[in-house]
């Protein structure tokens, strides 16, 4: 069988469900699955078309027939949307080579459509894993927004199927946003806790540890009064990073609390002190905080021993009424 042939199958086999819907509506979407099965094998019989009733519980496609699969849709709205499988497509059949989507909408007119996959692929939205989300009839695919293939995109390893959809994720944010995922990797170094914390009620030394981190990220932190959401970054860092919301991160940098840790002298440009009472931890982060991190805040690879350097050049471009690399860390090689 070709693909004229099968693509010719399954008009056939949405015409009929189609018909179908409109006198019976599915209840729910195993049942619609396993008629897709019936009709494709009842129609198929020319091509001996055989159809496996149970497959894998997380096999993708949904329905394998020789190198040909349908990914089977179904809702119960009036809407041509619908969120698809992970991007990794760990449990993917690959003796599959060409599939298509059969979608079962029963909201507004039943109707059932099909449409090649790669082309109906439209978005990519985040949970625990980035997932594909499709949808029938759309104007522009995912592939071509990444200017890649899907042939081409299935095969590339995990990495680099990251980097692409981290580029189109990066590509759509807002001034001010952060993508609150960074890895690479379907299995993340780093989690986020599912319960939000306040950083009030973090242990001190807790506190230290990410006013380190964040001051290290954000060396925005250093700008002058005028200087538009210069704290925005860092409550986005500990809240999407760590879980952890500072309603009022200013704080964090500015209050005597954390200003006169070493000095209980009133004066001077807190910030300033704040930053040199964290010097030891802001380079413990530094050797010790992944890479992707940087690239994200910083749009660029970092090597640890240099970020502290980095970071002084990054600052003093920033600072107005100051220069932080004449104040500190004067004690680094």
């Amino acid at each position: 069988m070709n693909e004229q042939s099968f693509e010719s199958l399954l008009d056939q086999l949405c015409l009929q469900l189609t018909s179908e819907a409109t006198n019976l509506i599915f209840p729910a979407s195993k049942d619609f699955e396993n008629r897709v099965r019936d009709v494709l094998q009842q129609l198929g019989g020319a091509f001996k078309i055989v159809v496996d009733y149970d497959p894998h519980p997380y096999a993708f496609p949904d329905i394998s027939v020789g190198k040909f699969g349908i990914e089977v849709k179904f809702t119960a709205k009036d809407t041509w949307r619908s969120v698809a499988n992970s991007v990794f497509e760990t449990f993917r059949n690959q003796d599959v080579t060409h599939i298509y989507v059969v979608f079962g909408k029963m909201g507004g007119n039943p109707a059932v459509k099909w449409q090649r996959y790669e082309d109906a692929v439209i978005h990519v939205r985040t949970s625990h894993v980035p997932r594909f989300e499709l949808e029938i009839d759309a104007k522009s695919s995912l592939f071509k927004q990444m200017k890649i293939s899907y042939a081409d995109f299935s095969v590339l390893p995990v990495e680099k199927k990251m980097h692409y959809i981290r580029q189109y994720a990066r590509a759509r944010l807002k001034d001010g946003e952060r993508l609150w995922w960074l890895e690479e990797k379907p299995e993340q170094e780093h989690s986020l806790p599912i319960q939000v914390r306040l950083y009030m009620d973090l242990p001190a030394e807790e506190k230290r540890k990410l006013r380190a981190e964040a001051s290290l990220l954000c060396p925005k932190i250093v700008g002058g009064s005028r200087v538009k959401n210069k704290y925005s970054d860092v409550a986005l860092y500990l809240l999407t990073y760590h879980g952890v919301l500072a309603s009022q991160a200013r704080d964090l940098f500015s209050a005597g609390s954390v200003a006169m840790t070493s000095d209980s002298t009133r004066g001077g440009l807190y910030i300033q002190r704040a930053l040199a009472n964290l010097e030891a931890d802001m380079i413990a982060a530094a050797l010790k905080m992944e890479d992707a991190l940087f690239v994200e805040y910083w749009g660029e690879s970092v090597a640890p021993d240099q970020r502290i350097a980095k970071w002084l050049v990054l600052a003093d471009k920033i600072a107005t009424d100051w220069v932080p690399s004449q104040v500190l860390f004067l004690k680094q090689p």
